[in-house]
């Protein structure tokens, strides 16, 4: 994937736990007459989020926020699974990784 990862992600993430785009654009704070529009912009790639709306999104959608940026799923997936992990989970994943690296 070499166009911007955002909307596939978004849409993603917002079909897995089954709300449609006018109920997270509430959510995460907009008017309700223009959230199913603006999030149907996101998703469709004719405009992105700023940083903080996207913090939003994610935080709502339960993901990180680096879930957005990833370029292919199983990337997408691991940021996910990472992100629930305690610091030293992380840290021990790490140095398995460095270890698979070699």
């Amino acid at each position: 994937m070499s166009e911007n990862p955002i909307p596939l992600r978004l849409k993603q993430a917002r079909n897995k736990i089954g709300i449609s785009q006018k109920e997270l654009g509430i959510k995460i704070g907009m008017d309700a007459s223009s959230a199913s529009g603006r999030m149907n912009h996101y998703e469709k790639g004719r405009h992105v989020p700023d940083v903080d709306t996207l913090r939003k999104i994610a935080e709502e959608l339960n993901v990180p926020l680096n879930y957005f940026f990833c370029e292919d799923d199983l990337s997408a997936e691991l940021a996910c699974l990472v992100s629930k992990l305690d610091d030293e989970s992380k840290q021990y994943l790490i140095l398995e990784l460095k270890k698979l690296k070699r």
